[in-house]
């Protein structure tokens, strides 16, 4: 294991037992609930970042999908 930042935050007090008590539950240290839990929030939100600029980039290529494949779309997912 590489080294680690050490990082300093305030916490609403429930949101600091909710991590207590799951951290209890599961036999884990603190900063092991928060280090998984920062983890999947930054994946989903940079996936989530990096979908709205190619969506973004499309966008501004003109690159829309046709009248005739909305309609399918419409029909398929729609009823």
């Amino acid at each position: 294991m590489g080294k680690s930042a050490v990082m300093s935050l305030r916490l609403k007090p429930e949101l600091g037992s909710r991590i207590e008590r799951l951290a209890s539950a599961v036999d884990r240290p603190k900063n092991w609930i928060v280090e998984q839990a920062l983890e999947e929030y930054l994946d989903r939100e940079s996936w989530q970042v990096a979908q709205i600029k190619q969506g973004l980039a499309e966008a501004e290529a003109g690159d829309f999908a046709s009248e005739a494949k909305v309609a399918a779309f419409k029909r398929k997912h729609l009823k």
